[in-house]
């Protein structure tokens, strides 16, 4: 063919049997040097990671995820500590007035103090590695275990709602007044200082269930606080301070309960923040090579992040070359997206004008072609 007076080796992309009757000689430098470019751009992006180890790895996705497991653990036992000597120092006052208020606050402390358990299973089952029934591995039962603190929240509110209701209706006299203030104002800061905790470490591994329990606790110290002022209110003499306080707590403890709810159902419901979307496709679109994006997807699996996402690549690309850029497309997603432990990279070439490859998925309703936007 004229043009093609390039003489190559059997085997090498630029030959004859590889051209498939394509290319000038121009061309084929110009491919040449893009070649010989994004070696020496690889070679030097190896160098770097030999000297400071970044490997993206599966080992090293499943390091992280146990990591991350290992700080929420951590966490709930902590919090199990301090929420256990809170509620022991508030039994011990509870024997010594003989507060019943302060004895429902003990017990509803106490069991509060449970929802670390099936947030622990919950870690726990996590770090098991996929298989062929659970393909994704375990991380929902982060999500599942979230249901159970919100279900806990509720009845917290319930809970609230009845003593307060029962005092207002049968007002009764509190002794010890000091020792009552002292216990409702020590159980208020154990959960505060606990739900500060729990809702730092959630939001930092990205477990939803983790920050609904820190607002959780964030509500037992609501109600705790209420015995402070309930027994305020009876030094003055104010027989139903305590249970109108109460109610006052109940509505706060509905309003949290509705933000966990909230942030429980957008975890279920594969919400994630629009930020990190307009954050991996500015990835993509920094990615030399890459002409176009379309679709990215985005959802959580326990505290880690998964994504798919379909980029547009030069139409003349074998399909080495089109995984490469794949390959990097994921690379630099792992890299900047926070959470992100691996993605799933569809290659589009560009079509020319009126061609779609995606016409053979058309009469599929419910399965649309993606929409790719050219840069």
């Amino acid at each position: 063919m004229e043009g093609n007076e390039h003489a190559h080796a059997p085997g090498h992309p630029h030959s004859p049997d590889h051209r498939q009757g394509h290319g000038h000689t121009h061309v084929e430098d110009e491919h040449r040097h893009r070649s010989a470019g994004a070696r020496l751009k690889r070679l030097r992006h190896g160098l770097a990671h030999a000297v400071a180890p970044h490997s993206h790895e599966a080992a090293d996705k499943v390091d992280t995820a146990m990591e991350s497991s290992r700080e929420g653990m951590r966490t709930l036992w902590i919090s199990l500590a301090v929420l256990g000597a809170t509620t022991a120092v508030q039994a011990l006052i509870v024997a010594l007035s003989g507060s019943v208020a302060l004895l429902g606050d003990t017990i509803h402390n106490a069991t509060d103090a449970l929802t670390a358990v099936p947030l622990g299973m919950a870690f726990l089952l996590g770090r098991r590695a996929a298989n062929r029934r659970y393909t994704y591995g375990y991380g929902r039962a982060e999500d599942l275990a979230g249901i159970l603190v919100v279900a806990a929240i509720a009845a917290s509110a319930v809970l609230a709602a009845w003593v307060a209701f029962d005092r207002l209706l049968d007002p009764r006299d509190i002794t010890h007044l000091w020792a009552v203030s002292a216990a409702g104002l020590t159980g208020f800061v154990g959960n505060e200082w606990v739900a500060r905790y729990r809702i730092r470490t959630g939001r930092k591994i990205g477990s939803a269930a983790l920050v609904a329990d820190g607002l959780h606790a964030r509500t037992d110290g609501f109600t705790s606080l209420a015995v402070l002022l309930g027994s305020g209110g009876a030094a003055l003499g104010w027989r139903t301070a305590d249970p109108v306080v109460g109610l006052v707590i109940t509505a706060a403890i509905l309003f949290v309960l509705k933000d966990a709810a909230r942030e429980v159902y957008r975890r279920l419901m594969d919400s994630v923040d629009p930020v990190l979307v307009a954050t991996a496709e500015g990835a993509l679109r920094s990615v030399d090579g890459v002409i176009g994006i379309g679709p990215v997807r985005m959802r959580w699996i326990g505290h880690a992040l998964r994504a798919e996402a379909d980029i547009v690549v030069p139409a003349h690309l074998t399909v080495v070359q089109a995984h490469e850029l794949a390959v990097a497309a994921e690379h630099a997603l792992i890299h900047t997206v926070p959470r992100l432990t691996a993605a799933t990279i569809h290659t589009d070439h560009a079509a020319s004008a009126g061609a779609d490859p995606h016409t053979a998925l058309a009469h599929h309703g419910d399965r649309p072609g993606p929409t790719l936007a050219l840069e």
